[in-house]
């Protein structure tokens, strides 16, 4: 069964000048089969391709679903997404009555046609439950892996971190593999009043009452003491500052983790792993979103070099800041769309993983 891709690349089957859809994309009827083909053309417009990802994620996730019901409604077979960064993938718990943002994408995805999904290092492993469909949540540790021990000079000095308890886990699977030793960071840095604003405090404080101190009931305008149940106060969660668990002195210190977006607590605490001793500081991150004054931070920071994959664009990033270094992940992707296309096992992209990546 022949493949059909939908996304930014050149096309091979254009003879003549199809009409141009929105942001260099056009519209191709081929006779045989009747297929309908919408491809980027031109390299400038798969730069406006990656670009408008970057800057409108909603316009990309609805235009994605869009493709997919077109093609679900054309009775294609199969429908597979390529997300290399799968999209609000850090909302994927319940935070006190807020919404799993994640998990409605995926329904919607699930609605529109897609029936298998491939993406990289999800923020959370359990993220693949929310769907109906199979998801392929490939690695990027290999070509990070590999990348230190090309890359960085005398790296056996060095001495993985993890930027907090969370991140533990994935810092000790790369440790492991690189027979490096292990430092783990805990607390957080002083934030500024309006950042504090968040709910971390809430429930407020209780009202003085004169008599019942449990829960109460409006009735007619006044409350009325509910017998019986006593809510106990919650106490307010509070960190200490910035500690390093393990010894970094003298040493290369690499910081890992998934997601490397705001950077002012990875800035942060490249300044604690400098009083530490720390003479050089590298971060290791899969999707480099890099969002608003990340590049100037980075380059007034004490960070000698960022390493990215190339799962989200970055390009403008790298030519404001000269420290952020890209490693390509290509390949896996694209070995991964062939055996999906030719059912072949995906076993092979997933040898030597740790279950902790």
């Amino acid at each position: 069964m022949p493949i059909r891709r939908f996304g930014g690349h050149k096309s091979l089957v254009s003879q003549s000048q199809p009409k141009k859809l929105s942001y260099g994309y056009t519209k191709m009827n081929i006779s045989r089969g009747g297929y309908r083909v919408f491809s980027a053309n031109s390299t400038p417009a798969c730069s406006e391709l990656a670009k408008k990802i970057t800057e409108d994620v909603n316009t990309a996730i609805m235009e994605l679903l869009v493709m997919a019901y077109a093609l679900k409604t054309s009775c294609a077979k199969n429908i597979v997404g390529v997300i290399p960064y799968f999209p609000y993938s850090k909302q994927c718990k319940m935070r006190k009555r807020g919404s799993i943002v994640c998990k409605l994408l995926a329904s919607m995805l699930a609605k529109a046609g897609l029936t298998h999904i491939i993406t990289m290092d999800l923020h959370q492993k359990e993220i693949q439950g929310f769907f109906s469909f199979p998801v392929d949540n490939l690695r990027a540790s290999p070509f990070l892996i590999q990348y230190i021990q090309e890359e960085i000079p005398n790296y056996r000095n060095a001495v993985i971190v993890a930027k907090s308890p969370s991140a533990a886990k994935r810092a000790q699977s790369y440790a492991e593999r690189l027979r490096l030793g292990l430092a783990v960071m805990h607390g957080e840095a002083h934030h500024s009043e309006s950042d504090m604003a968040d709910g971390r405090h809430s429930p407020p404080l209780a009202r003085a009452t004169t008599g019942h101190t449990g829960l109460e009931l409006p009735s007619n305008g006044r409350y009325v003491p509910f017998p019986g149940i006593e809510l106990p106060m919650m106490m307010a969660k509070e960190k200490p500052p910035i500690t390093v668990v393990g010894d970094v002195g003298g040493r290369i210190a690499i910081i890992v983790d998934d997601i490397i977006d705001d950077v002012e607590d990875f800035v942060a605490a490249a300044e604690i792993l400098k009083e530490r001793g720390a003479y050089k500081i590298y971060i290791m991150a899969t999707h480099g979103l890099l969002s608003a004054e990340a590049p100037r931070l980075i380059e007034e920071s004490a960070i000698d070099e960022v390493v990215v994959t190339n799962t989200v664009p970055h390009e403008v990033q790298k030519l404001q800041c000269p420290k952020i270094k890209t490693v390509d992940v290509s390949m896996i992707l694209a070995e991964a769309i062939r055996r999906i296309h030719n059912g072949e096992s995906m076993a092979y992209l997933f040898r030597n993983i740790a279950m902790d990546d």
